[in-house]
């Protein structure tokens, strides 16, 4: 038995994985008897997550996953399918990686630059289907993934405004705790910098020092970078042609498939034809000196 010096809804790191396990017990007690897709996204590795984003405080965690299982019995995020996002996706903005770095951790690639839509829920639900389908392609054990944000043609016009970039900051933080491990800004324009400076303060102490930034032109940070990845593995969504849409849409629709039988979803997934890039209505995107740059 290990004793703290504060019990239920006190504070305290632990110092082994034991005394982990003794926090986690404490925290499923308070949470009482959970049931459906609350009990099944609640396991013991997900309750430590939302401690360690607590600095092991019980309450603290508690309140911040009750907020969680609310979100999610609400918000569905494992009901979201590709057709629900397709639009969003179609300039390969944001996706999954077909590789992980190093460690295992998946990678979710975004790339700025190709911004196609104002659609502001539309925006962060395809950010949250990406999220779930990247913890879908988590290896056994790993609990982190690897964002890597090209700023490959960024200029102020395809930025996004802040009331976006607060909603995501809020969901990712908030839902997602302790899911990742670095985030990439590759090659940011200078003036992105003071744009980060705006954007910071909206993001967690523990979040904003995995952000780091790296240039092409500078030697340390592509040593970083291949220290991350295998040589030759990154390059490739680096590129301009590293997004195939008809390709990446029957991925998705399979991993779809695989997400209804993980969460039991009745229906199934819904596999419609993947839409037609030239059929898909795209909202234009509209330039304002109040946009700024996600950066994760």
């Amino acid at each position: 038995m290990f004793i703290f010096k504060e019990s239920l809804g006190g504070v305290g790191n632990p110092s082994t994985p034991a005394e982990e396990d003794v926090k986690v017990k404490e925290l499923r007690a308070r949470l009482g008897p959970l049931t459906g897709r609350s009990l099944q996204y609640a396991t013991d590795s997900c309750l430590k997550r939302y401690l360690n984003a607590r600095n092991w405080n019980i309450k603290k965690a508690e309140k911040m996953i009750r907020e969680s299982l609310k979100w999610r019995a609400t918000y569905k995020p494992e009901e979201i399918c590709w057709k629900d996002v397709a639009t969003e996706t179609e300039t390969g903005k944001v996706y999954r990686a077909n590789f992980h770095d190093k460690q295992g951790h998946p990678v979710v690639v975004m790339h700025p630059g190709r911004q196609n839509t104002n659609n502001r829920e539309g925006q962060i639900r395809q950010l949250v289907y990406t999220m779930e389908n990247a913890v879908l392609n988590m290896p056994p054990g790993q609990e982190q993934m690897v964002w890597l944000v090209d700023f490959k043609g960024w200029t102020l016009s395809k930025a996004i405004p802040i009331k976006t970039v607060q909603e995501t900051a809020h969901v990712l933080q908030l839902h997602y705790p302790e899911r990742l491990y670095m985030a990439i800004l590759y090659n940011p324009p200078h003036i992105f910098e003071t744009f980060y400076m705006i954007v910071k303060p909206f993001l967690d102490p523990t979040t904003a020092a995995k952000v780091k930034f790296l240039y092409s032109d500078n030697a340390e940070s592509m040593k970083i970078l291949h220290t991350l990845f295998d040589k030759g593995e990154v390059e490739p969504s680096l590129a301009a042609d590293d997004f195939h849409f008809t390709e990446y849409g029957r991925q998705m629709q399979n991993d779809d498939e695989r997400t209804a039988i993980t969460w039991n979803l009745g229906g199934g997934a819904d596999n419609s034809p993947v839409p037609n890039i030239s059929t898909l209505k795209l909202e234009p995107v509209v330039s304002s000196s109040e946009r700024i740059a996600i950066t994760g």
